[in-house]
């Protein structure tokens, strides 16, 4: 007790001491920073200044940290274990075998194609445990691989414990359900394993809802149920017991859903047609003031992000993983000689994007589409680099961003062996060899990307009054000055200016 006239704070830490290792109280020297009058010099953990160090983590350290921290749990799960009564298709990857169709190209190909496939579905959460696939010349209409193929299928499937088999190629419903049927395990395939990733990082408004347009523009044509279910037709009463908005009691099941989905489809496009119109007017806003505009694209985990961090210091979410960050990112820089520009980080592309997310991501896309140059960035370590610029060109003929002037910028230079290097600076000339993780090659693509930049087309000489330091301002951020000169009467100043500045200093002019 503490109104005992003995009792003393250090006899009694001493005490506690011998709760851990049963030694004797006697052999218990007191703590060293408890005095002998029982006082001690304890520090509180809560000081009034913040630490300096935890004001340093930008938001992508932050945005990976809350990423890393509801990351799933293998083994925990709360969906139905019967696959034939799970109607909405949440994906549930903990223990994956992976199967492909080679169709066509080298064994290389094949093999690059199912390395990806696995990077995916560790990107999503999920634990691959086997792999395999097959030569065929086009993939068998019911089951994807052949009859044969689907029983030693099944029979790996159940030795290693597997509950998701991942096809690398776009299943039919047909195909998914035959499947699904025959191992009795969770099918699904490389386009579902795509938008599930999608549906995980998507972190803005705009982003989630394009994600969501292209879950539902797949899932309508996968409807299915338990038996038939879906076959059913409403009964009881008011309109077939639907209520206000059915079609009466010979509508199924599957119609209700399908007229659900489209309704839930069409308010999500007017929602999204009225955040491009956002997009739009800061685009216009840009043209209208002439500033160039860079976009950064390419294959998905090619350090595109990495790559614009150390370009602008724009803090971005970075991670080894495909698909890490999906929302557009927009930066404000400037060249050596002040001009301003932008510089945009766009959303990775990858082989096979599913045409629902090209549809659905078509606004963030038109970053690239109205930009004014391109880096078109490729991961140099990877084992097929070319593969990759095909992938992201296919990409940019859809969106018609094809015509667009373009820098290949062969990214992890640190990492790449010099003969792939050198392959790909022969293969294309118009590129620069970087590394965003070192800074090798950063300040020569700075200065290329100014050269290639697009040049204001007037000249101009002028004699600019001090008092309009406005309009010198705005030659700095939005023209080339060659010569500048302060006199007596003012700013003598001559370069190249746009129409619209160059119509401001036209009283100005010398």
């Amino acid at each position: 007790m503490t109104n005992e006239k003995n009792f003393t704070l250090a006899d009694e830490l001493a005490a506690t001491r011998a709760w851990d290792d049963d030694k004797d109280l006697d052999a218990l020297e007191p703590l060293d920073d408890v005095d002998e009058d029982g006082s001690d010099d304890f520090v509180s953990g809560y000081v009034d200044e913040p630490d300096p160090e935890l004001n340093e983590a930008t938001a992508g350290e932050m945005d990976l940290a809350e990423r890393y921290a509801l990351k799933r749990a293998a083994g925990l799960r709360t969906e139905l274990e019967d696959i034939t009564e799970v109607e909405y298709r949440q994906l549930r990857l903990e223990r994956v075998v992976l199967v492909g169709v080679w169709t066509e190209g080298t064994v290389a190909d094949a093999e690059n194609s199912m390395a990806e496939l696995a990077a995916l579905a560790e990107t999503a959460g999920s634990e691959v445990l086997e792999a395999l696939y097959q030569r065929r010349q086009r993939p068998d209409p019911a089951t994807y691989i052949g009859r044969g193929k689907v029983e030693g299928l099944a029979e790996i499937v159940k030795a290693t414990g597997a509950d998701t088999v991942i096809c690398d190629g776009e299943l039919a419903p047909s195909q998914l359900r035959n499947l699904e049927d025959r191992l009795k395990v969770k099918v699904v395939d490389r386009t579902a394993l795509i938008l599930d990733i999608f549906a995980q990082h998507a972190k803005s408004k705009e982003g989630q809802a394009q994600v969501e347009l292209a879950q539902l523009s797949y899932m309508k044509q996968r409807l299915r149920g338990w038996g038939g279910n879906l076959s059913r037709q409403a009964g009881g009463r008011v309109s077939g017991g639907e209520g206000i908005g059915g079609r009466g009691p010979g509508e199924t099941k599957i119609e209700t859903d399908r007229r659900r989905i489209n309704d839930r489809i069409a308010k999500l496009r007017r929602e999204l047609k009225g955040m491009s119109k956002v997009r739009e007017t800061k685009r216009s806003k840009r043209r209208g003031n002439k500033v160039p505009s860079v976009a950064i694209a390419g294959y998905t985990n090619a350090g595109k992000s990495s790559l614009i961090n150390r370009l602008t210091d724009a803090g971005l979410l970075v991670e080894d993983a495909l698909f890490a960050t999906l929302d557009p990112t927009t930066r404000r820089t400037t060249t050596s000689d002040g001009r301003v520009y932008t510089m945009s980080d766009t959303v990775g592309f990858v082989r096979h994007l599913p045409h629902q997310l090209v549809e659905a991501f078509r606004s963030t896309l038109e970053e690239v589409g109205e930009a004014d140059l391109i880096l078109h960035v490729v991961d140099g370590s990877h084992p097929d680099p070319e593969g990759q610029l095909a992938a992201v060109r296919e990409v940019f003929a859809e969106i018609e961003a094809d015509k667009i002037p373009e820098i290949v910028v062969i990214n992890k230079a640190d990492a790449a062996d010099p003969l792939t290097l050198a392959r790909l600076r022969q293969r294309e000339p118009h590129s620069m060899v970087v590394s965003a993780r070192t800074g090798e090659g950063i300040p020569e693509l700075l200065q290329l990307v100014e050269e290639e930049l697009p040049h204001p087309d007037i000249e101009f000489e002028a004699l600019l009054p001090y008092d309009r330091g406005d309009l010198l301002n705005k030659l700095h951020q939005h023209g080339e000055i060659a010569t500048l000169e302060h006199t007596g009467e003012g700013t003598h100043v001559s370069g190249r200016v746009n129409a619209d500045l160059a119509g401001e200093l036209q009283e100005y002019a010398v």
